[in-house]
């Protein structure tokens, strides 16, 4: 993804891999509600308390899925500016994503009772110059972000290259005490092996995108700065800013989003947590079945898989300020949140579970939805676009 470097602006993370529009009720495309069994969560937690900084193309406080859902009063006045105004669709598709209450046919949230603290930042898709002078970049966004009183920032936007003030905006919110979720990118089809920021800064959560079946994205970018996968393809998707219909959309930002809204149900159920805790308990209930200690270049640490930790009331998520990330990042590790649930049985030899997207087919409410909720994926290997890759990776270190 390119980057507008004099100009400090961002791209999204998704919505160019989309789009056929389709009826103006999103819930048939909702598959990932299926499979990460989310009536089952939200008898447990639905996100209340919790509030997650949208930092994207802004966020439309007035679709039917986010009226009440959205704390617009909240935004720090650095980055206030035209936070209620979404240039492209993108940004309210994310919060929808993640607090949505799927009223009018509307998105239906992961963490329906979350809300939702709303940013618009400059990114290449901003075609209004003189808007784009006026709207923050994305540095004083996530530092606002930081300021505000949201437990989670969920940046589903990146580049190659790395914006002015942006890793010391990423070090600030760290320091505050927030988690932080950022969107892999989409060009791994333009060769792999590309960086993405903010997803590449130390101490933020890089999520990849997976299917119904735990199928990585073949567009899904892959590296050592992948931390989870979360659901991305097939999803629902504002077409345009009219914000009359949905399309049918695949990407990491909506990977990232739904990562975010998983945290916001998890710290919900544990507001006594810190981002660290939150983190781990993800990290170790993820599905996998490879050694964690040996996380995968395309999946990371694994599927999210909330519900494991939700689950399980007595949980232990280890140390409150040690970050999870600590070995990556060049510091210590710490030990396992306990207890950590088992993934499932390897997949028969030469049957590689998470393997290639296929393109357009169309099948948003098919896959294993056993994978999200109690599956792991095949050791060792995973198969993307017919190709087969050593899941093994060097972890990013800070510098």
């Amino acid at each position: 993804m390119s980057l507008f470097a004099a100009l400090g602006v961002w791209v999204i993370a998704s919505g160019e891999l989309a789009s056929q529009a389709f009826a103006d009720d999103a819930a048939p495309q909702e598959w990932y509600l299926d499979s990460m069994h989310a009536s089952e969560m939200w008898k447990t937690s639905t996100g209340k308390g919790i509030k997650v900084a949208v930092v994207d193309t802004g966020v439309n406080p007035d679709t039917p899925s986010l009226r009440g859902q959205v704390l617009s009063q909240e935004v720090p006045q650095a980055a206030a500016y035209g936070a209620t105004k979404d240039y492209l669709g993108h940004g309210t598709t994310m919060a929808e994503l993640i607090a949505g209450t799927g009223n009018g046919g509307g998105i239906k949230g992961l963490a329906p009772d979350a809300k939702i603290i709303p940013f618009r930042v400059a990114m290449k898709t901003m075609k209004d110059s003189a808007e784009r002078k006026l709207t923050p970049l994305a540095a004083v966004g996530i530092r606002a972000a930081a300021d505000s009183d949201a437990k989670i920032i969920n940046l589903s936007f990146g580049g190659a290259t790395q914006e002015p003030g942006e890793g010391e905006a990423i070090k600030y919110a760290l320091s505050k005490g927030k988690l932080v979720f950022a969107a892999t990118g989409n060009d791994e089809e333009a060769g792999g092996g590309l960086l993405e920021f903010p997803a590449a800064f130390p101490g933020v959560v890089g999520v990849s995108a997976a299917d119904a079946s735990g199928t990585v994205g073949k567009f899904s970018q892959s590296g050592n700065y992948v931390d989870l996968a979360s659901p991305g393809l097939n999803t629902p998707a504002w077409c345009d800013t009219t914000f009359q219909k949905y399309c049918n959309a695949s990407g990491t930002s909506a990977a990232s989003a739904i990562a975010s809204a998983s945290a916001a149900l998890i710290w919900s159920a544990h507001p006594a947590w810190t981002a660290d805790q939150v983190l781990r308990t993800m990290i170790d209930t993820a599905g996998r079945s490879w050694d964690k200690n040996t996380p995968s270049k395309y999946l990371g640490y694994g599927l999210i898989r909330p519900r494991l930790v939700l689950e399980q009331g007595n949980i232990n998520p280890g140390p409150a300020n040690v970050d999870p990330l600590a070995q990556e990042n060049g510091g210590s590790s710490a030990p396992p949140a306990t207890p950590a649930p088992p993934s499932s049985s390897p997949a028969p030899k030469g049957e590689a579970v998470a393997k290639g997207e296929d393109e357009g087919n169309g099948n948003g409410n098919g896959g294993n939805t056993q994978l999200w909720a109690v599956g792991g994926v095949v050791a060792g290997l995973v198969v993307i676009g017919g190709g087969v890759f050593a899941l093994i990776r060097t972890r990013r270190r800070a510098t």
